[in-house]
Parts: C-alpha cells; sequence; structure tokens
C-alpha cells in the first residue's frame, strides 16, 4: 500500500530531528554525570560546642574543648552497661538517660553525676568521680571487664558500686558504670566508613556509636523546624541531634557534600590556635533518639521523624533511615577548638555513601 503524503512527511521529520534529539538528550545526561560535587562553600564559624561525657545521658554546652584523635575530651568516655552482662545502655530503649546529668568542675576536675531519686520530689542520687582518672585511681576503684557495644566487645574500666550502685534504683536494674581512656592501650577500632581500608588509617574512638566527632548545621535545623512549625506548630533544639561541633553554614544540607574540614584560629586573632583537619566519613543516619526532649526525657509520638523521613532519606546506603549531621574522624593529635573559630570546607564530594558497621 502507497504512503500517504503525511505519513512520507512524518517519515522525513522523524529521521531529521531523531538524531538531533538523542545527541542533545545524552549530551545533557554526561553533563549532568559530570557536574560533580559542586564549588567550595564560604567559609563559616562554630557557634556552639557540646560535649556528652556519659553516652545518652544528658550533655554540657562549653566555650572550647580539648580535641582528641578519639573525639573531644571528656565526651562520651563514659556508658552505663547491663549487669552481668556488660551490654550497653542507651535512650533509644529508655529515653529517661538524658535526666541523668553529668557537670565538670574544672577547679577540682571533676565529673559530678546526678538524677532524679525514685519516689521523691526533690531528692536526688549523685556521685563524683575523676575527669580525668590516672591508672592508680583506676585501679583501686575499678575492675577491667569487656563492655559490649552494637555487639561487639572493648575492654573498659567498671566502676565500684560503692561509688555507682545508688543508681541500680534510677534504672531498676543492676547497671554499671564503665570508662574507656581515649589513651587506651586496647582503643576501639573505627568501624563502617571509619575503617583503615577505607579511611586510609587507623582510627579508634571511646563509646560513640561510629564516629569521633558529629557537626551540626544552624541553617538545617532551622529550615527543619520551618517544616516542623508548619506541619505540627513544633520547634526542637539541635541537642536533640546531639552534636559535637555546631556551626552557621551557608545554607541548609550542603554539608551533605562535604569531604575535608579545617578549623582555624577566630578570624582577626593573632592566636596560633586551630589548623586542624577533620575527615568526614559519612552522613549521620538517624533513629528516633531526637524525638526525645533532652530537657524533659519526653517522647514525642512522630516529630522530628516522620518529617525528616519525607524529605532527608537522602544517602544511598541507608534509605531506610533520614540523615542529619555529618560524621567526622579527627586528622593528626587534635588541638583546642573554641566557639567562634572558623570552620572552612576545603574538599566536597558528591561520592558519601553510608556503609553498616555495627
Amino acid at each position: 500500500m502507497a504512503l500517504s503524503q503525511a505519513s512520507r512527511g512524518a517519515i522525513v521529520v522523524s529521521a531529521f530531528f531523531l538524531p538531533i534529539l538523542t545527541y542533545l538528550y545524552f549530551t545533557r545526561s554526561r553533563g549532568k554525570k559530570s557536574a560533580g560535587p559542586g564549588p567550595l562553600p564560604p567559609p563559616t564559624e562554630i557557634t556552639n560546642i557540646f560535649i556528652h561525657p556519659i553516652k545518652s545521658c544528658h550533655g554540657l554546652t562549653v566555650k572550647e574543648a580539648k580535641l582528641l584523635p578519639t573525639g573531644l575530651d571528656l565526651d562520651r568516655q563514659w556508658m552505663w552497661v547491663t549487669y552481668p552482662d556488660h551490654k550497653f545502655l542507651t535512650i533509644r530503649s529508655d529515653s529517661r538517660m538524658t535526666l541523668i546529668r553529668p557537670t565538670y568542675n574544672s577547679g577540682t576536675d571533676t565529673l559530678t553525676v546526678t538524677a532524679p531519686a525514685p519516689n521523691s520530689v526533690d531528692e536526688k542520687l549523685e556521685f563524683s568521680i575523676p575527669a580525668h582518672p590516672t591508672p592508680d585511681w583506676l585501679l583501686e576503684n575499678t575492675s577491667t571487664v569487656n563492655a559490649n557495644i552494637w555487639s561487639s566487645n572493648t575492654p573498659a574500666h567498671a566502676y565500684s558500686t560503692s561509688l555507682t550502685g545508688p543508681f541500680n534504683d534510677f534504672f531498676g536494674k543492676d547497671v554499671r558504670l564503665v570508662y574507656k581512656s581515649p589513651f587506651s592501650d586496647s582503643p576501639r577500632a573505627l568501624v563502617s566508613n571509619g575503617a583503615k581500608d577505607i579511611l586510609g588509617r587507623e582510627g579508634s574512638t571511646c563509646f560513640p556509636d561510629l564516629m569521633p566527632i558529629l557537626v551540626g548545621c544552624e541553617s538545617s535545623i532551622n529550615e527543619l523546624n520551618t517544616r516542623l512549625q508548619a506541619a505540627e506548630g513544633l520547634t526542637i533544639d539541635v541537642r536533640r541531634f546531639r552534636p559535637n561541633i555546631l556551626v552557621k553554614s551557608d545554607k541548609p544540607w550542603d554539608e551533605d557534600r562535604w569531604k575535608t574540614l579545617r578549623i582555624s584560629s577566630k578570624p582577626g586573632s593573632d592566636s596560633k590556635e586551630g589548623g586542624i583537619t577533620l575527615d568526614v566519613t559519612q552522613r549521620c543516619a538517624r533513629c528516633q533518639v531526637p524525638n526525645v526532649d533532652p530537657e524533659t526525657a519526653e517522647k514525642h509520638k512522630r516529630q522530628p521523624w516522620d518529617t525528616l523521613m519525607k524529605y532527608r532519606r537522602v544517602d544511598e546506603g541507608i534509605k531506610f533511615k533520614p540523615c542529619f549531621g555529618m560524621l567526622c574522624v579527627p586528622r593528626g593529635e587534635g588541638g583546642k577548638i573554641s566557639v567562634g573559630m572558623k570552620l572552612e570546607v576545603t574538599e566536597v564530594t558528591d561520592k558519601h555513601r553510608y556503609i553498616g558497621g555495627f
């Protein structure tokens, strides 16, 4: 059957334009793939520093802190464990743990730990311990145990119940407080994206879930709060996410691209402090701990988990969890950091992918 004039015209047009459209499609596709992670963001500054001496318990807000290879000094060097199996306890299963409040006295170099006493309106449980215990003090007041954290064991010092025994009443079961020195002879090696074959060097920490340092951004918590206000009239404090370092940042969620960070002295300062480098290993995948108000221990049934799940499942390595903040490993010996110091992003990447490691 002979083709109509219209059909012949359509064939001619298709033959002419199809190669052009195909070329444009693949050219644009290649352009998108080669766009890379984009330019470096402008420098920002540290606006807050947080230390959480006991894992999952209330934190401290400080103006300055010493950064060690294992994380901030005094940060998550202590942990509550069950007895006699020494398995770690966290806010995930007991939100009341945030009511356990450590305070630090720099004059006496002492950590004092308090908590509400059961069945009492104003009575408190309390004990004090050296913040930087000597080997001799540990030998006299602790015993060495294998503390279990995320299905792996690490040697730690368990405190005598003559010091911590009343906290059994707070937990309603036998517990022990354990300590791991940042200078331990048996370091807890990093796993996941911090493993030696991925990071390129050996790294260790005390009792964080994964990495020594978590950096958060004001612009991102502000953007999240805008959504929470619209959804439920709710505003939350960034301390729910338990960051160590908080920075202003240029725009929300731009931290997803960070690869290497450098902390240096305050602008205009003559101080030689700084020159600290952090390697960003991965995004921080979140559980429902941020649903817990750190001041009251009340857990919201939905937020911010529900909102984050709608738009922050951004890591291809762990799509079933939302992300907030960036996990980091200090490079070198660390140094002192303080509020107001400059943070620069010196490298960016579009290759971040979370690797399971628990």
